[in-house]
């Protein structure tokens, strides 16, 4: 077990004993392109303002700056395609650190949360708000360029925060509630085009901006908590002409399929909600997925892939390379959505070309990625961890306390809670310390049972009465 202090501030990488190595079949290829068009009409829009002196010096940004960015430049969610999210600048540091001060606030006119990471190019800095909304900032003196807005339907499904935009040439993408996502002039914020990504009707939505990898937009999809199947798409950057759609609950006769019951895999969540990590090297995009639905495994016998696994995916077809679950037939709403970042280290004399994921179920893993499978190196324990008594040394899977498991009419207590030890937000990693930084949630319990409820369409299906708790003698929260 991690010490507490590690656990709540970071990890040397390398710390945890080696382990046995298990390879992992890959998976289904991608679903036939549909042959409707996903494109859809653009609402009308005031006129474009100017471009100001700032945004006419733009700087598209092309595939080169994306995977080699320069220092004083946030290109993409995380900065660069590892997931690292570290800056190399030098200028603040702990002995200024003290001396900053504000320089300029912002507000956006929306009182809902706020969740985008900052992307800044040449000076100009995108954000977006809640509420279909993105503004392009002068970073320098916070005064706004040009605003975006698109009302959401009045029957829109979904929460309306956003995480930020993409950029890939003269364009910035972003992603509507509605599980719509447009592209927009960098210089004038207006709309270029828009395309279709998933059923808001059926209660999926967008939450996260798409990932620009092979020269395509890929996204992902929200809304695994309802009677949905998860999905990545790409995108044509240009167009938003759909190029390929992968599921993440296999159909039958494809692989994985045979860890479903009947027609379970039709509904089994698998939500996509994070932007995935990438590996220019070999192609491949790793991606999160989410819970199962519903949340009560038992519900859904079986492993249920891909759900709360890291899938690795080639970003030129769709098709599934390779994969790892952390948790099958996952119960807790430990949804594994945040990817791992790409991080190299040693074992037992030899260098790994690594995955490193703090999960939510409350377990750090040490991964290798390769041109295909996902292997398990070791893992162990970053938070109080109730529900698994070991992980197999040769293939990570967790041996589970079946008491601690909730079910229809059995109450379950287990630790961490269903936020997990870690939620979306993710860590970083410093390449001068080999440090991971990681924002924890330790000591936070719950206890759930699982019910049987009525849906509007007279039929039957499981659901949770849940509440959180503080672990007892707990000595800090995190």
């Amino acid at each position: 077990m991690l010490t507490k202090r590690a656990a709540r501030l970071a990890l040397v990488l390398g710390i945890l004993a080696p382990a046995l190595v298990g390879s992992v079949p890959a998976a289904q290829a991608p679903a036939p392109i549909p042959t409707d068009p996903t494109a859809l009409p653009i609402p009308p829009q005031p006129p474009a303002a100017p471009p100001s002196p700032l945004l006419q010096k733009y700087v598209p940004v092309s595939a080169e700056r994306l995977k080699n960015p320069s220092a004083g430049e946030w290109l993409m969610t995380r900065r660069s395609y590892d997931g690292w999210g570290y800056s190399p600048l030098e200028q603040i540091n702990a002995g200024n650190v003290k001396r900053l001060k504000p320089v300029w606030t912002l507000s956006t006119g929306m009182n809902n949360g706020h969740e985008a990471a900052p992307i800044v190019n040449g000076g100009v800095m995108f954000v977006t708000s809640s509420y279909n909304q993105v503004l392009a900032l002068d970073a320098k003196a916070g005064t706004v360029l040009w605003r975006y807005r698109s009302a959401p339907p009045g029957n829109v499904r979904g929460k309306p925060v956003s995480r930020g935009v993409a950029l890939y040439g003269d364009k910035v993408f972003a992603v509507l509630t509605e599980a719509v996502i447009v592209a927009l002039d960098a210089k004038t914020g207006q709309e270029v085009w828009r395309a279709t990504v998933g059923d808001n009707s059926s209660g999926e939505y967008l939450t996260a901006p798409p990932l620009v990898a092979d020269g395509k937009l890929i996204t992902g999809i929200s809304g695994g908590d309802g009677p949905n199947r998860g999905f990545l798409a790409a995108y044509d950057p240009e167009t938003g002409r759909q190029l390929w759609k992968t599921y993440m609950t296999p159909a039958p006769g494809e692989p994985g399929s045979d860890t479903w019951r009947g027609d379970d895999w039709r509904t089994g969540g698998a939500a996509t909600w994070v932007t995935g990590n990438y590996d220019p090297e070999t192609n491949l995009v790793f991606w999160g997925v989410g819970n199962g639905y519903p949340w009560v495994g038992y519900a859904r016998p079986g492993d249920n892939l891909y759900t709360a696994s890291t899938v690795a995916v080639d970003a030129a077809t769709g098709a599934i390379e390779g994969y790892f679950q952390y948790t099958p037939n996952e119960s807790w709403d430990w949804d594994e959505v945040s990817p791992p970042i790409l991080v190299d280290f040693r074992r037992e004399g030899r260098t790994i070309k690594g995955l490193v994921n703090f999960a939510r179920n409350g377990y750090v893993y040490f991964l290798e990625r390769t041109r295909g499978a996902i292997r398990f190196v070791d893992g162990g324990p970053y938070v109080k961890q109730n529900v698994f008594k070991r992980l197999d040394p040769k293939t990570g899977r967790p041996e589970v306390d079946e008491t601690r498991k909730p079910d229809i009419g059995r109450l379950a207590d287990f630790c961490p809670s269903w936020h997990g030890a870690k939620n979306w937000q993710p860590g970083a990693y410093n390449p001068k310390t080999r440090m991971v930084y990681v924002p924890t949630q330790e000591n936070i319990c719950a206890v759930m049972i699982g019910r049987t409820i009525q849906t509007q369409s007279g039929a039957t299906r499981a659901a949770t009465t849940n509440r959180m708790y503080i672990a007892p003698g707990a000595d800090h929260l995190s």
